[in-house]
């Protein structure tokens, strides 16, 4: 299986879905860094900025406008979307722009002191209402979970059939890449044990939640960007941040997590169970995806940190 490459747009096809849908001139169109699905530009209009996303993917977008209404309902910072459309084979959504930068781009001392903040909105974050819905695991076009079950969410996350997507035959990458399919066997049989813990719990998942998708103006959070939602445990994205800030800044998420969480009264039972579920579940994921874009350091390295778990 060959490594996944997001759509190349130009500027001129960029211009051309803009004139559908603003009026006034469209000025200072410029390509983001970062993505590794969508392609990404930033513009202008009125005085207004606003990004657009492309992106050849099945089914692209939908959902994002769904959960971008959710989160900025209830107090989330969160862009709002706009419009959502097509242009050739790929579909695009224009979005409102968060002011700031990625969080990653500031200093170690900017980030362990807005570290407090992220946890808060995170913990906001996962305790949005919608209780009009149902079902777990991703969120599908209408709102809903599209299984019945977190485990049954797992299991066809990692099925060998995935027709239609961006992880339509797999398996291959057992053969084509760095991915192992013991350390993969060893590692989803670990899953299914700790998963019994995750099940019960259902709250919203931004699902990818890290210092590339929270946006910052040095000196506060500004807003979340690029969620994969999900309903399940809301642990997952804590796990996913924790494995992304002791990658980069070898700080311990987890306790300041802890700290406030208690600070508020909030209980959480069989958190070390739950958090291994957690940490395993993102962790095959993100196994998978390192093979798919050809990222081996990347794969090794949370390869060994997976079976050093117990």
């Amino acid at each position: 299986m060959a490594a996944y490459n997001k759509p190349t747009v130009e500027i001129s096809e960029v211009q051309a879905v803009l004139r559908k849908h603003f009026r006034s001139d469209v000025t200072a169109i410029t390509p983001l860094e970062g993505g590794n699905i969508s392609a990404v530009f930033s513009f202008a209009c009125l005085d207004q900025e606003y990004i657009i996303k492309f992106c050849d993917l099945t089914g692209s977008f939908e959902t994002e406008k769904l959960i971008s209404n959710l989160l900025s309902s209830q107090g989330v910072p969160f862009a709002r979307c706009m419009e959502l459309g097509k242009f050739k084979s790929m579909n695009y959504l224009i979005s409102e722009k968060i002011a700031g930068r990625i969080l990653n781009d500031f200093s170690y001392e900017q980030q362990q002191r807005m570290l407090p903040e992220v946890v808060q909105i995170l913990t906001r974050m996962n305790q949005v209402k919608s209780e009009t819905t149902k079902g777990y695991g991703t969120i599908n076009a209408s709102g809903d979970g599209t299984y019945s079950s977190w485990r049954e969410h797992i299991i066809a996350t990692f099925a060998e059939e995935q027709a239609d997507s961006f992880w339509e035959g797999w398996h291959s990458l057992f053969e084509t890449s760095c991915l192992e399919k013991d350390v993969f066997d060893e590692c989803y049989n670990r899953l299914l044990a700790y998963a019994t813990y995750n099940e019960p719990h259902r709250f919203f998942i931004h699902g990818d939640f890290h210092q590339y998708n929270i946006l910052s103006d040095g000196q506060r959070i500004t807003g979340i960007i690029d969620s994969n939602g999900k309903y399940g445990d809301f642990l997952i994205d804590l796990a996913t941040l924790d494995w992304h800030i002791k990658t980069h800044l070898k700080l311990d998420v987890v306790q300041i997590y802890q700290d406030y969480q208690q600070e508020i009264g909030m209980d959480i039972p069989n958190f070390k169970e739950r958090f291994m579920g957690a940490t395993y579940y993102n962790g095959l994921i993100g196994l998978r995806f390192y093979a798919k874009m050809g990222w081996n350091d990347a794969y090794y390295e949370l390869r060994d940190e997976l079976l050093s778990l117990r």
